[in-house]
């Protein structure tokens, strides 16, 4: 028998359908990921996609059984080292797109929010990746160095859902281990991602968001914690139509209170005490130093509880239960970092050295994690069963097929009194054989008379 190597079988029907209803190929093409001969750019993505699925990475997928089905190891590799290809657009298209789907399912009155967070990129074992640098780990229990890159992303969120939108591998100007590769063609986007690797995270920050928003990405807040919680930045975002909400750090930040300027340690004596909400401790209206109106909510710190912890927000109309409820939401890009590296090889199933596969590989990464996002959301929510549902359960109500049904059996036993006894006999079988073959909830709704009969 002759090996069936259809390229366009070769996901699963659960991912299958999943890619149709997400145009997850269609996407890829519109961001310019093509190839005029060769294997696909479809195939090849699939192909590294689904390899999560099977267990295997790649190099253990060349050392199966199977070998021969799959294309040589360079296809693959100059699929993922490819540095024209705009992996950016083909990631804010598909995430754009799946926002849209999943907000039809979300109350309008919900919020829903654009998360800012970054978390750590390790090729410890590394010597030779492009742009590799010694970065601090600030999330860490341990508060250690590392071999790497930090990973800023720009997530969306409606409090059930996790999208991630964009992303960039932070390298570092001052701790740079090697540099950028002299043979990447400057006109390309994989130089103009290695260009924006060398810049600070709040230099990145307004760009990702307005690239966002320009997408038609639907958001009301940015979360943030106190890593990004800075004054230039706030007002940026603010003049991006915005608000930010975030929680801030006793650092050299000042805030205006009747014409005086006082840190965050004197705004909190200032603030008006709160009685009869638990963990709320204080807040106050203020102003920032550059002139943007705040409110700052003082919350007990759970891990230590003679301290507090000051979550500000830039939207004075919030109460503050509904700030520290949003704020909350912060927590699901920590949940999508723990995912990505956890369960779906995020930094381990390539060791590519290129940037560009570094950029790629992330990339399907975060594309897995949106469309079992998708799923998720799909199974567990019942108005993803369309309005056909609950159009058909309408009309169903409508006619009480109960009464319906009772009304047929009296006009039968009517039609049978006026017959003779031989007929009425031979109908009366045939009607006990139906009805008891129907199924129990509809039988209760019978009359007594003929069930007995």
């Amino acid at each position: 028998m002759i090996t069936d190597n259809n390229q366009n079988k070769q996901l699963p029907n659960e991912l299958a359908s999943t890619f149709k209803e997400l145009n997850v190929l269609k996407h890829l093409r519109k961001a310019g990921i093509t190839k005029s001969f060769g294997f696909s750019c479809a195939y090849l993505f699939q192909l590294i996609f689904c390899l999560i699925f099977e267990n295997k990475n790649w190099f253990r997928t060349l050392e199966s059984k199977k070998s021969a089905d799959f294309p040589a190891k360079d296809a693959v590799y100059r699929f993922l080292n490819q540095s024209t290809f705009s992996w950016r657009k083909f990631l804010l298209f598909l995430s754009t797109y799946t926002i849209g789907k999943v907000t039809k399912l979300t109350s309008h009155n919900r919020p829903k929010v654009l998360i800012l967070d970054d978390s750590s990129y390790e090729r410890n074992r590394s010597k030779s990746v492009e742009l590799l640098a010694r970065c601090f780990d600030h999330a860490s229990q341990k508060m250690r160095f590392y071999k790497g890159f930090r990973m800023l992303t720009l997530g969306w969120s409606d409090g059930a859902t996790f999208i991630p939108v964009d992303f960039s591998l932070l390298s570092s100007k001052k701790s740079q281990i090697n540099g950028i590769s002299t043979k990447i063609d400057k006109r390309s986007t994989g130089y103009r991602r290695r260009i924006e690797a060398l810049q600070t995270a709040p230099e990145q920050i307004p760009n990702m968001i307005k690239r966002a928003m320009n997408a038609g990405i639907d958001a009301s807040y940015v979360l943030m914690d106190t890593w990004f919680t800075h004054q230039p930045l706030i007002k940026n975002i603010k003049e991006q139509g915005l608000d930010v909400i975030g929680m801030v750090k006793n650092l050299r930040q000042r805030y205006l209170v009747d014409g005086k300027s006082i840190s965050l340690d004197q705004l909190y004596r200032l603030a008006k005490p709160v009685t009869g909400k638990k963990g709320i401790l204080r807040s106050i209206y203020t102003t920032q130093a550059n002139g943007v109106p705040v409110k700052v909510v003082f919350v007990r710190n759970r891990n230590k509880k003679s301290d507090w912890l000051a979550i500000l927000s830039t939207d004075c109309t919030l109460n503050d239960q509904e700030i520290i409820r949003i704020y909350g939401m912060r927590w699901d890009i920590e949940v999508f970092f723990k995912t990505t590296k956890s369960l779906l090889k995020l930094q381990k199933e390539f060791q590519g050295r290129s940037y560009d596969s570094l950029v790629s590989h992330t990339t399907i990464v975060f594309a897995r994690y949106i469309v079992l996002s998708w799923q998720n959301r799909y199974s567990i929510d019942h108005r993803t069963l369309g309005g056909m549902f609950y159009e058909l359960c309408d009309e169903i109500s409508e006619l009480d097929w109960a009464v319906a049904l009772q009304q047929l059996i009296e006009l039968l036993e009517d039609a049978l009194k006026k017959s003779s006894k031989k007929i009425q006999k031979l109908i009366k079988g045939q009607l006990q054989q139906w009805i008891a073959g129907l199924p129990n909830y509809i039988k209760v709704y019978l009359p007594v008379s003929v069930c007995e009969s």
